[in-house]
């Protein structure tokens, strides 16, 4: 008979099969092996799999097995990696089967229910921006003195920041995290925006939404970017009388918003008086643009919810340190600026970067994961003075730019080696002119050519180095 799995109490000699065994799936292993369940571990990958030979309760050849298309009889449970897609053979097969799935995130917060004193989970999710947000967040947070630490899908595991014993869990979730993981109850919670992406994992933009919204399903409070349709929407979708909602907007905030007022971050919803409480300036958001003002915003309100005190906000943003390939300059050439900005991986990203410039030539492409772009070029068009196109989806791209912005100059780049970024680059620079930015805002993921978009990121900067040697 298999073994009801409800908790971490259960876990003890129940038939685990974890699936994937990368970071998420790796951290999972080690994790269910030391609480004593019988583990299995599957990926496509043999390499990977061998990556796990020497942890204790899975070491065993007949424990790491490649490419499974059901759970081995008698699972109990299935643990599985993000990446893994509903209509995966393994996960259709497990639910025939009757064998209940969760994420890594749902085993990270069974753990640390099991804890003395669960640790305040403060999420972040969205299209974009999740990254910057929770990376302002930890920030603030330990400025504020706070015990505190960013993780999630940014490289540090919720079950490795769980098992840590942090105070205050600053977690980025992506929608398929959130997917395979619904029954978080987090402190706080934000979703800073939706537009279409991963429309070929969740299948529609309705979706995908719905994955991010499961965020504010049990949360204490919701933190509502007023500025976002859909994130105002997801959140209205639940009105219980326990349930708080804080908004924040780029703009005059109201009262119950953070806002922007004389130039300064301002809080209406925590502040004592109808002025509110001023928690920063405007120049203490680094990278600077309205899509940050947000994320910082956001950050800030998430992080008043645990009783951050508002002086903490602005030394926490002024010492956040903005990660890579996010329009970081990538060198100057002939008096062209080229910009990095390979982290705008979705057509709402590459808007917003391109927006906040003039006179661009645009590169662009990739895997566009079933989204369309013809808004994004109708919205831009009047920015660019060229384009050059790679990757999978490129002439996707081309056929938007030919019906929106016929007269632009497009070049097409087909190669897909490693020397392609180089004639990217020096096809841009004979686009541009002195006083132009030639900025990588690809509007695709970069899987079909790249490792990943900051892998695409430093081979742009490379080229761009190169024009000076040529």
């Amino acid at each position: 008979m298999n073994v009801h799995v409800r908790g971490v109490a259960d876990l003890a000699g129940a038939r685990v099969l974890v699936a994937g065994a990368r970071v998420t799936g790796a951290s999972a292993a080690r994790v269910l092996a030391e609480l004593g369940a019988q583990v299995t571990v599957t990926d496509s990958s043999p390499t990977q799999l061998q990556a796990l030979a020497d942890v204790p309760g899975i070491e065993g050849a007949s424990q790491r097995l490649a490419g499974l298309v059901a759970p081995p009889p008698g699972t109990d449970l299935v643990v599985t990696s993000p990446g893994f897609r509903p209509d995966a053979p393994l996960m259709l097969a497990a639910q025939r089967a009757g064998v209940p799935v969760i994420g890594d995130v749902t085993l990270a917060r069974w753990i640390d229910w099991a804890r003395p004193s669960p640790a305040d989970w403060l999420v972040v999710t969205g299209t974009n921006g999740k990254t910057t947000t929770v990376g302002m967040l930890e920030s603030i947070l330990r400025a504020a003195g706070v015990d505190a630490v960013a993780c999630g899908n940014i490289g540090f595991p919720v079950l490795d920041a769980v098992r840590a014993g942090h105070r205050v869990l600053a977690v980025e979730l992506s929608s398929f995290q959130l997917h395979w993981s619904r029954e978080l109850n987090p402190r706080a919670a934000t979703v800073l925006n939706v537009s279409a992406d991963h429309l070929d994992w969740h299948g529609s933009l309705a979706g995908y939404a719905a994955a991010k919204g499961s965020v504010y399903a049990r949360a204490t409070t919701a933190v509502v970017n007023a500025d976002d349709e859909w994130s105002t929407r997801l959140a209205a979708g639940r009105a219980d009388v326990e349930f708080t909602s804080v908004e924040f907007t780029t703009g005059e905030p109201a009262a119950g918003q953070l806002g922007v007022a004389g130039g300064q971050l301002v809080d209406r919803a925590v502040g004592n008086d109808c002025g509110g409480v001023v928690l920063a300036s405007v120049a203490d958001v680094r990278p600077a643009g309205p899509h940050n003002l947000s994320n910082a915003l956001a950050a800030a309100a998430l992080a008043r919810c645990v009783g951050v005190a508002a002086p903490a906000v602005a030394q926490g943003l002024c010492a956040f340190t903005p990660g890579g390939h996010r329009g970081v300059p990538a060198g100057e050439h002939a008096g062209v600026c080229y910009l990095d900005d390979s982290k705008a991986t979705n057509p709402h990203a590459a808007r917003a970067s391109l927006l906040a410039r003039h006179r661009v030539v645009w590169v662009a492409g990739g895997l566009l994961k079933g989204v369309e772009v013809d808004e994004l070029v109708i919205d831009t068009r009047d920015r660019l003075v060229g384009a050059v196109l790679l990757g999978a989806d490129r002439a996707v791209i081309a056929a938007a730019l030919t019906r929106h912005a016929p007269n632009l100059p497009v070049r097409m780049v087909d190669s897909r080696d490693d020397g392609a970024m180089m004639e990217v680059v020096a096809a841009a620079a004979d686009l541009a002119r002195p006083g132009d930015v030639v900025l990588l805002a690809p509007a695709a993921a970069s899987m079909d050519m790249f490792t990943d978009y900051a892998h695409r990121g430093r081979v742009f900067a490379a080229a761009v180095a190169a024009l000076d040697v040529r």
